[in-house]
């Protein structure tokens, strides 16, 4: 069973939350970066990557540059832009995009909960990408970014989060992308125990987004362990940041794919291979993407027109993973007849968010003369099936939006 608990949160001060929360860390390219650092020096991104304000030809993973991070965050706690709860909260953490908000619980979940399968992933993680914020995590002592995470929906949580959110929220700005945030705090021991003890009866949690954070996260929390034999597991190290929602208030949207070639086919023959695996429909405007409405359909653009793509009933089947649309369009167009064998390590494959629109996908595709497709959402649904049977998907298959701000609560270990 699930132990989610309450915790002391490091917060940015009052009328600085909008100054100081950033985007995650890896949603910005070194270059940008350093602008964003550059022109919003008080945002926590300086902290995140500390190597913004070092010398260009600094190595990002130098420890000079995880030391910084830690002085900075020490400097900031100092000059009070930074105040900890003196007692154990939840909060409500609530934000809005395009008139859809989703809303969820602030809290610390526990590192032996990952290790047992109850937090359940459904992605691999790089150890690379790992290294850097296990670096992070342990030079500053605390976990600065939340994991997403998610769960089935549960009344006697809603109940409680739902009277929260009728109150005046604790800080409620907008921040870029034109997302509106709003935080409350849950501090009255018993809708605390009630949360907890709801939590308490949840069998499966699921990793939504962030899996390398989560991983670095608890490796930090094992290292302590050991530096630390006598430990008792109430310790902030055996927990680690995050943000917890109930299905029903998440919205997965597309991940689209962009094929910089056709594998030395011309359109002609491409189609006719596609066609073995697809329905393929011309749609009467054939300059207006198709959106997809339902599994088993994809949007494909193709020499400056667009086409509806219907899998074919012998292609699709009912494995969790094989099943999925970005696995049929894998396993069935991208390696066999594009020549994309790894789609991890491949250059002549990207990818694009929804949140960028299907524009995009059109001038990657004409630029290149190559060809994109345009996903139907993975739901969440799949996510459950995928990680509750133990297994992967296939990379880049869901995006959320909006991301989780990152500086908006610090759980210091």
């Amino acid at each position: 069973m699930a132990d989610i608990r309450p915790f002391c949160a490091c917060r940015p001060a009052a009328g600085l939350e909008s100054e100081i929360a950033a985007l995650p860390y890896d949603v910005y390219s070194r270059t940008e970066a350093r602008e964003y650092v550059a022109s919003h020096p008080g945002s926590f991104l300086a902290i995140d990557r500390a190597e913004t304000s070092m010398p260009p030809e600094m190595d990002i993973y130098d420890e000079r540059v995880y030391e910084h991070a830690r002085d900075l965050l020490r400097d900031w706690i100092r000059q009070g832009r930074f105040v900890q709860d003196t007692a154990p909260c939840y909060y409500v953490y609530a934000q809005t995009m395009d008139g859809r908000t989703q809303t969820g619980i602030v809290a610390c979940s526990s590192i032996d909960d990952y290790d047992a399968g109850v937090i359940k992933k459904h992605e691999n993680t790089r150890a690379d990408k790992e290294k850097d914020r296990i670096c992070h995590v342990d030079a500053c002592s605390a976990q600065t970014g939340p994991i997403f995470l998610c769960y089935r929906q549960n009344a006697c949580i809603d109940e409680v989060v739902k009277k929260a959110a009728a109150g005046i929220p604790a800080c409620d700005f907008v921040s870029d992308g034109n997302i509106r945030n709003r935080v409350w705090i849950i501090s009255d021991p018993s809708d605390c125990e009630k949360i907890r003890d709801a939590f308490a009866g949840i069998d499966s949690i699921y990793i939504a987004d962030g899996h390398h954070r989560c991983a670095s996260a608890v490796r930090v929390g094992k290292m302590r362990r050991e530096e630390n034999p006598g430990y008792t597991g109430e310790e902030e190290f055996n927990y680690f940041l995050s943000v917890l929602f109930p299905e029903n208030e998440l919205k997965i949207m597309d991940y689209n794919r962009v094929v910089h070639d056709l594998n030395g086919l011309s359109a002609d023959a491409f189609l006719e291979k596609t066609e073995k695996i697809c329905e393929i429909i011309r749609p009467e405007n054939d300059q207006t993407a198709p959106i997809p409405a339902a599994k088993g359909q994809i949007g494909m653009y193709l020499q400056g027109r667009w086409y509806l793509l219907k899998i074919r009933p012998e292609y699709r089947n009912d494995d969790p993973v094989a099943g999925l649309d970005v696995s049929i369009l894998q396993d069935c167009i991208l390696a066999p007849v594009l020549g994309i064998g790894d789609p991890k390590t491949d250059s002549r494959i990207e990818f694009v968010g929804g949140i960028r629109g299907t524009k995009e996908l059109q001038d990657k595709a004409d630029a290149m003369h190559g060809v994109s497709f345009l996903m139907h959402p993975t739901s969440l649904g799949e996510l459950f099936d995928v990680a509750d049977a133990g297994r992967l998907m296939p990379p880049k298959s869901t995006w959320f939006e909006p991301k989780l701000l990152s500086g908006l609560f610090i759980h210091l270990i």
